[in-house]
Parts: structure tokens; sequence; C-alpha cells
């Protein structure tokens, strides 16, 4: 596509393709190891499937009755991961919609997972969120729990555990913000290096807009950009 055509989504998604690959040969990592996510609160559809023309392949969605809205409007190229806070009670209406659920923050959540999706008859990749900062105003499991989680998260047959997603903390400062990432990959090595069913165990969702480059250096395999790639959020449907 001739630089002349893109759009600003287009544009945004090349440079911030091109900063991953830069980051990735700065750790001497593969750039295909890690994935580019469109997060796509707010954002309309069709700009949405103009980052899908430039190459997305993996969005992100916060809420659910947005999911709902917009869902049958995205290009169907692009897989979909469930991102934000879910409800219990919120579960039955996207089991079936996304390939992913990135923010299961409690066994409880996990179990109502698997209840939807045995009715369905659909194994759901799910990634257990980490409050990684410890703080209160976050869910997620604190980095502690995590060895007794993923026990729990065997024991049901309709869930496949991939991995681990966190959020840095809010105005860190960028080493404060690399110790934690250090330490989500370090979490990531230590699980898979036991003796549990967990050859699938390999996915690290972490970095957004701020700070995506510094995730990839540290071991990320996700990362999440939003505003970088859509501008900033003009409205909240």
């Amino acid at each position: 596509m001739s630089e002349k055509l893109l759009t600003d989504v287009q544009r945004r998604w090349n440079e911030i393709s091109a900063n991953i690959a830069a980051a990735a040969a700065a750790s001497e990592r593969n750039m295909e190891e890690v994935t580019l996510m469109a997060v796509t609160k707010t954002v309309p559809p069709e700009k949405v499937n103009e980052a899908i023309a430039a190459g997305c392949r993996l969005l992100g969605e916060n809420r659910v009755q947005e999911l709902l809205e917009k869902y049958e409007q995205y290009d169907k190229r692009a897989k979909i991961h469930f991102i934000g806070k879910l409800q219990t009670n919120k579960v039955k209406y996207i089991a079936d919609k996304v390939d992913m659920i990135e923010s299961v923050d409690s066994i409880r959540l996990a179990q109502e997972i698997d209840k939807r999706c045995a009715l369905i008859g659909k194994t759901m990749d799910i990634l257990l969120e980490v409050n990684i900062a410890d703080e209160a105003n976050k869910s997620g499991f604190g980095y502690d729990d995590i060895p007794n989680a993923v026990e729990e998260i065997r024991r049901f047959e309709h869930l496949k555990l991939r991995g681990f997603m966190t959020i840095g903390r809010f105005g860190a400062e960028i080493e404060e913000t690399r110790g934690y990432f250090k330490k989500m990959h370090a979490l990531l090595v230590d699980i898979r290096s036991k003796k549990i069913d967990n050859k699938d165990i390999s996915i690290l969702s972490m970095g957004m807009s701020g700070d995506y480059m510094i995730a990839v250096q540290e071991g990320a395999t996700v990362v999440r950009v939003g505003r970088g790639l859509f501008g900033e959020r003009k409205s909240v449907l």
C-alpha cells in the first residue's frame, strides 16, 4: 500500500511495529515472538478495521456491551481477546465471541467461564491477571498466589491456561515498570519449570501505549496498544 494512501491508523500501526522490531532486536529476540494487540475501547469499528487492513490480527475488548454492539461490524480476520474487568453474570454473553479471556482475576470467574464454555462445547484459552504492583484498587491474583491458582485452574475441563496478564502501576517511573515486567517474566519461567501440565503456558501479556517497548525488552509476547494506535479517546460509548 502506497504511503500516501495510508490512514493515520495504518501509519501508526507501521510505526509501532517498527518500534517493536527495534525493541526485540535490542534484547536479542525475534519480532515474530511478539503480537501487537489493538485495544479498541471507544474506537469506531471502521477505525478498527483500518488497523486490521494494515495487518492487525488481534483485538482487545474492555467492555461486554461495547463488544456486543461492535462485534458484527469487525473484519473477521482478527481474533478477539477480552481484556477488561469481567463480571461473572456477563460471561454468557461473550463466551462464543472471544478467542481468549486475559483478565481472569479469581477462581470464581474461572469457574463461571468453565461452566458457560461447557454449555457450548468450547475450551476457552485464558490468562490469569496478576496484580504485580499489589495495588488495592486493582483486581487480580497476588504474585505469591499464582502457584496455587494455577493448580486450581487445572481442574476445569473447559479452560486452557496459556499464561499471564498484568498492568504496570500507573505513573510509575521507567525502571520501576521494568522491574515489574522482569518479575512477571520470572514468574512465567518459574511456572513453566514446574512438573505440572503447563506445556501451553507461554503467553505474557503486558505493556501498553506508554511502555510497550520496555515490555518487549523484558519478555512480553503480547503488547496492548490503544491510544498509541488510535489516538486519544474522544468519547465513551
